[in-house]
């Protein structure tokens, strides 16, 4: 069931982004008295679930779940009509309008994802408010990633600013250290000193190597255990679902934390679990794998909930907030494809099941919008990324065009479009192959 409303969600969010961004484009060569084959969400190879023609324009919906398009005339696209592109330029299409006309239809679909992610944002802010964290009222202190006690930060501790700033939220850290270059912490202790705590300048990618994101966190206590996966040593050790933690390598657990430090620094090793079972204390030796996990899942409660309130914006007040909620995510984003170019970046690439898993398991119409909104920044960047058959594509060649005065030939903008058409393909079948191999594995 958990699968099908994910799912369900992933569905209902890209078809609505998809159908925006297309409308992108097609207002504004509509606009442009461009020409409009076709509107189709999803791809149609071969034949469309659904197709209407209205006008000079076939709606349809496809059957190949990949995206959408829009057919312009007189345009070197997806479809690769090279017949049309024979014939004499016609003054309805694509190539016989300007430059700068042409550069506005193909940035039209990244203008409305950007345009829908910051409205959604505004639209939250409004409806639901925002959740902000009061560091003061953390009386356990803060979860943290035990990586972090090289720097002599340990769960318990509270970290109250980043580079001199509040801290507003957890998230204020883990983005701060991770993305936005943050150099200096200041730390309370769980002691009740103030230190500061500076940190290198690759802090952030000896984090992501270590696997040590988030992190941090707010502290959690109770840790039985709910469900067992099936690749999991935990099995054959005699695990239970409904055994609860009492101890791990001989320390005792209050928060579950302790039971993340004891996996992280004994990866690829056995280690002695104590149980409670019904009224029985139980030892049980497991093995933990190299990534530092067991295989279980735990619902835990958190502690210091009194720490977690609300700020509520006005209506005017939300459209401020909500364009630099939409700032952020689009350089975060931005920030985070450096990991890429590392080899732990290469295998962490996801597809359609990486991104459905950032849907709860639960139908939630806070949690799907603002899912909605991070995707639709997430396609307004990448289409705009400068390869052959993405928009960004387009725009690099319309820009050449542009500075030099002179079209690119046509073989070379078929040949480019043939190539990005491949590159993308390819992208594809690697980041959902991953996707494959984690299910497999059990990750």
């Amino acid at each position: 069931m958990v699968f099908w409303i994910k799912a369900a969600q992933l569905l209902l969010s890209l078809s609505i982004l998809v159908v925006l961004h297309e409308f992108g484009h097609y207002l504004t060569a509509r606009y442009f008295k461009i020409r409009v084959e076709k509107f189709y969400l999803f791809f149609n190879p071969w034949f469309s679930l659904f197709k209407k023609k209205i006008g000079d324009t076939e709606w349809g919906i496809g059957w190949l779940p990949l995206g959408g398009f829009v057919k312009i005339s007189g345009m070197i696209d997806e479809s690769m009509d090279k017949e049309q592109m024979a014939k004499e330029p016609q003054p309805w299409e694509f190539r016989s309008k300007p430059a700068w006309q042409r550069l506005i239809v193909m940035i039209g679909g990244v203008v409305v994802n950007l345009l829908v992610g910051v409205i959604i944002y505004i639209l939250i802010l409004f409806a639901y408010g925002s959740e902000r964290v009061d560091v003061n009222q953390l009386s356990h202190g803060m979860s943290v990633h035990p990586y972090m006690e090289k720097y002599e930060i340990y769960s318990g501790d509270i970290i109250t600013e980043v580079d001199g700033v509040p801290v507003e939220h957890t998230e204020d850290i883990n983005k701060g250290v991770l993305l936005r270059g943050v150099s200096e912490l200041t730390v309370l202790t769980a002691s009740g000193e103030e230190k500061p705590v500076p940190l290198p300048e690759d802090i952030e990618y000896e984090l992501f190597q270590a696997g040590a994101y988030p992190m941090v966190g707010l502290r959690r206590i109770g840790a039985t255990v709910d469900s067992i996966l099936a690749e999991s040593s935990m099995i054959a050790a005699g695990f239970e679902v409904g055994d609860e933690f009492l101890a791990v390598n001989g320390v005792e657990i209050t928060y579950f934390d302790e039971i993340t430090r004891e996996r992280f620094f004994n990866k690829d090793k056995e280690i002695d679990v104590v149980v409670l079972r019904g009224t029985d204390t139980i030892t049980l030796t497991t093995k933990v794998n190299e990534e530092g996990q067991m295989g279980f899942i735990s619902n835990t409660m958190m502690v210091d909930t009194a720490a977690i309130w609300t700020q509520e914006f006005g209506f005017g007040a939300s459209f401020g907030a909500g364009i630099a909620m939409g700032y952020t995510t689009l350089n975060d984003y931005a920030s985070q494809l450096k990991f890429l170019f590392t080899k732990k970046g290469a295998s962490s690439i996801g597809g359609f099941g990486a991104i459905g898993n950032m849907f709860p398991p639960v139908w939630d119409w806070q949690i799907f919008w603002l899912t909605t909104a991070f995707i639709s920044i997430i396609l307004a960047f990448m289409n705009i990324l400068p390869i052959p058959a993405l928009d960004g594509g387009h725009v690099v060649f319309l820009l050449y065009e542009m500075i030099t005065g002179k079209e690119a030939p046509q073989k070379v903008l078929e040949y480019a479009q043939y190539a990005g058409f491949i590159i993308l393909m390819g992208l594809v079948l690697y980041a959902n192959g991953n996707d494959l191999y984690s299910w497999i594995v059990g990750k």
